[in-house]
C-alpha cells in the first residue's frame, strides 16, 4: 500500500509538471529513478520483515515445543522416582540374601566343626571297660510353641517388599519377642525401623534404629542403622545432625556400601 501510493504521488508531480509546460527530458528520467528506488525499498522491507501471520505460527510452534519439554520432564521425574524405589527394594533384598549367605557359611562351618570332633572322638575300649556317662545334650535354643522362626521371619520380610508395613512390623516384633538371641534378631529389630522409615515416620524409625545400635553393636546391620538413621534425621530438616551421622557411616565402616551410599549424600549436601 505505502508503495502504490509513493508511485501514485510520484506520478501525479509529473502530470503537474507537464501540465505547466515545464517538464523537460532530464526530470522524467529522474522521476523514473525515484520511483524505481522506491520500488525497491519497499521490496526489501517486505521480504525482511515478517508477517503478523508468521509472527502468530512462530508463536504457536514455540508454545507447542514448551509443552512437549515440560511433559517430558514431567515423565522423567516419575520415571526417576520410580527407579529410585526399584534400587530401594533391590538393596534390601540384596541385604537379606547377605545375611542368607553369612547364615548358610555359620552353618557349613559349624558342621565341619563336628565332622572334625567326631573323628577325633577316641575309640570305644576294646576291653568291655566301663566308660563314663556321655556328657549332656546342650540346651534347646529357646523357641517359641508351635512357631517355626525361619517362616515367621521369612512371612515378616515378604510382607515389608510387598509394602504392607503395618503386618511386617507387628511380625518382626513377634519374631523379636519370640526368638531374641537368634542370628536374625538384629535383622528383625532393623526391619521394624525400615518399616517406619517407609511410612515417613521418621522419629519412630530413629528410636528403632538406636535399638540396633544399642543391642547389637557387632551386628552387620549397624553400618546400614547409621546410614538410615541419618537419613531420617535429614528428612526432618536436622541437617547438621544427619551430616554427623553420614561422616561416621564413612569414618566407621569406610569399605561398606552404606559408607559408599553416605559419600554420595554427604556430595549431594556439600558437606
Amino acid at each position: 500500500m505505502r508503495r502504490a501510493g509513493t508511485v501514485s504521488l510520484l506520478l501525479l508531480a509529473v502530470a503537474g509538471l507537464a501540465a505547466a509546460g515545464c517538464v523537460t527530458p532530464q526530470d522524467i528520467e529522474g522521476l523514473h529513478t525515484q520511483i524505481a528506488e522506491v520500488q525497491r525499498q519497499v521490496g526489501e522491507a517486505q521480504n525482511q520483515a515478517p508477517s503478523k501471520q508468521d509472527v502468530g505460527n512462530l508463536e504457536a510452534q514455540m508454545g507447542r515445543r514448551m509443552e512437549a519439554l515440560l511433559k517430558t520432564e514431567a515423565d522423567m521425574q516419575v520415571k526417576l522416582q520410580n527407579l529410585s524405589s526399584h534400587i530401594d527394594e533391590l538393596q534390601a533384598k540384596l541385604e537379606d540374601t547377605n545375611n542368607r549367605l553369612a547364615q548358610l557359611s555359620q552353618q557349613i562351618a559349624a558342621t565341619n566343626q563336628d565332622l572334625k570332633s567326631f573323628r577325633s572322638a577316641p575309640e570305644p575300649p576294646a576291653d568291655g571297660a566301663v566308660v563314663g556317662p556321655p556328657p549332656a545334650p546342650a540346651p534347646p535354643v529357646r523357641s517359641a510353641p508351635g512357631v517355626d522362626p525361619k517362616a515367621l521371619y521369612d512371612n515378616s520380610y515378604n510382607d515389608y517388599l510387598k509394602g504392607n508395613y503395618d503386618l511386617a512390623m507387628r511380625e518382626f516384633q513377634e519374631y523379636v519377642d519370640e526368638f531374641p538371641d537368634t542370628d536374625l534378631t538384629d535383622n528383625a529389630t532393623y526391619w521394624i525401623g525400615e518399616c517406619y522409615y517407609r511410612q515417613r515416620k521418621f522419629r519412630q524409625a530413629i528410636t528403632q534404629f538406636d535399638q540396633v545400635l544399642a543391642r547389637f553393636p557387632r551386628s552387620d546391620k549397624t553400618a546400614s542403622a547409621l546410614l538410615k538413621k541419618g537419613y531420617a534425621y535429614l528428612e526432618l530438616g536436622e541437617r547438621s545432625q544427619g551430616i554427623t551421622l553420614l561422616r561416621q557411616v564413612v569414618r566407621q565402616h569406610g569399605t561398606s556400601d552404606e559408607a559408599n551410599l553416605a559419600r554420595q549424600r554427604l556430595r549431594e549436601l556439600g558437606g
